[in-house]
């Protein structure tokens, strides 16, 4: 007799562990089938163990930087590639063992293996493969394996690999994705970036930041393409004036494989081709959904350019069957993931909870400097109509951020003239990534420029270039 659950989750990443959670919060008898690491892309390989990687890059910086703060160290500042990795793992171990603790403390049950939705109801669990990179912890014990389990609603949340292009496919030695990337046994003297997204550009600072010759790619004429473009414009002179190459306008056309190098010739958007080498190449030209070999097509489930087409409760066209997170579409964020599985399952409970509004997702890149946005951007803001209110700051107006040592940022605030609401926010510099949340909470609030402007910001900390930007907004700032 197949075993029976309310909610069976495919996918154990960030959408899948919050949904399942949140699903027996609410009461449900609730698993998750999983085939190779809980805790997914994010959390063993992509953003935990980045983050990892670029607090090792930010403290060489500052060691290499401590005569800008007065301080002296004797002898030579050096680095140990196996031990800046050895921690980014160690990271991502640690947390991946808490996700298995929190499923079981809200008794989820854990099926190891490959899911495959035999028909509306019934999901069959196979023998996982050996995956081609091996998860951080060996395979948990005690938990459920191959058979046939039902359930009344099924949730597809299995995320998103690395898009290939054709002819420039990597081969984990001299083209790397994200994964190879986070493993190297020593760090490139040389390296080609293809891709500036979020991804690509976390990359290209840390790898910079390890003393690597960097050149970042760029098909559009605009590095960071989905950020504002006065911002991205700053953060491209930061990354220049560190000595990162950046090619906007151009195009991989084809890559030579020598022994321990790669040729890749280049075409600008005039035609012109050129040829540039480097010991290592990182492909991070975004990512495509896993919908192969889950019988979504059996099924009859729509999709669209690779993801599964969703409302904003996470519903497809197939009754009882949901997806979430990456696979769902962009953006491809784990905050979106997380968010949109608790919607989703709050939707399956009846709650009538609020449909994802993807205009108040915010998006954070952790390069040096960093870039975090929410909300619309100038350009877009009048595409839509909307007569805009643009407040700037910028950090050199800041005492906190000189005292940091860290004046090199802007701040940036777009209004809705008619109606003072919050457009968006988009920031470069120091610590944005904390800051950009302040505005998220605006936003959902509903809050105008009245609100902000009577807010009282602490003094001396950044969020005051929060509080001028918006004063800008309003022909009211103080001090520039």
């Amino acid at each position: 007799m197949a075993d029976a659950y309310d909610i069976l989750v495919i996918g154990g990443g960030p959408g899948g562990y919050v949904a399942a959670i949140r699903a027996a919060q609410l009461g449900f008898k609730t698993a998750v089938v999983e085939r190779e690491h809980l805790g997914g892309i994010c959390l063993n390989w992509g953003c935990i163990p980045t983050k990892a990687l670029l607090r090792s890059a930010e403290i060489f910086h500052y060691l290499n930087h401590a005569k800008d703060y007065g301080l002296k160290i004797d002898g030579k500042i050096g680095f140990d590639p196996a031990a800046v990795v050895k921690r980014s793992r160690a990271v991502s171990a640690q947390l991946n063992n808490g996700v298995g603790f929190l499923l079981k403390k809200n008794n989820v049950d854990v099926i190891w293996g490959e899911a495959l939705i035999a028909k509306p109801g019934e999901v069959l669990a196979a023998s996982s493969k050996k995956p081609a990179m091996q998860p951080p912890n060996p395979i948990p014990k005690g938990i459920l394996g191959t058979g046939t389990y039902l359930a009344k609603n099924i949730i597809v949340a299995t995320g998103a690999r690395p898009r290939v292009l054709p002819g420039i496919e990597p081969d984990g030695k001299l083209i790397w994705t994200y994964f190879e990337a986070m493993v190297p046994e020593k760090f490139p003297s040389s390296l080609i970036v293809m891709g500036s997204g979020a991804i690509g550009i976390e990359f290209a600072s840390f790898y910079r930041s390890m003393g690597t010759q960097v050149t970042v790619v760029e098909i559009l004429p605009q590095i960071l393409p989905a950020e504002d473009a006065e911002i991205a414009a700053h953060a491209r002179k930061r990354f220049e004036k560190q000595g990162i190459e950046i090619l906007t306008s151009a195009k991989v056309t084809k890559v030579a494989k020598k022994q321990n190098s790669v040729a890749a010739t280049l075409e600008d958007a005039n035609g012109v081709a050129r040829i540039i080498e480097a010991e290592r190449m990182i492909s991070a030209v975004g990512v495509t959904g896993n919908v192969e070999n889950l019988g979504l097509e059996a099924l009859g489930v729509k999709v669209e350019h690779g993801m599964i087409a969703t409302d904003g409760r996470g519903r497809t066209n197939v009754s009882g069957l949901f997806a979430i997170g990456d696979v769902a579409g962009p953006p491809m964020l784990a905050h979106k993931a997380e968010h949109e599985g608790v919607i989703c399952v709050e939707a399956i409970k009846g709650l009538d909870p609020h449909p994802l509004d993807k205009t108040m997702i915010p998006g954070c890149t952790y390069c040096n400097p960093q870039v975090a946005s929410v909300g619309l951007t100038e350009t877009k803001a009048k595409e839509l109509g909307f007569e805009a209110r643009i407040g700037r700051f910028p950090f050199i107006g800041n005492g906190k951020a000189i005292a940091l040592g860290e004046p090199d940022g802007l701040m940036k605030t777009i209004f809705d003239a008619k109606t003072g609401k919050l457009l968006g926010a988009h920031m470069v510099g120091a610590e944005v990534t904390e800051l950009i949340q302040g505005f998220v909470i605006a936003m959902n609030c509903e809050t105008t420029e009245a609100e902000l402007i009577n807010s009282i910001f602490p003094h001396p900390t950044l969020s005051e270039t929060m509080h001028e930007s918006v004063l800008d907004a309003y022909g009211r700032v103080i001090h520039m």
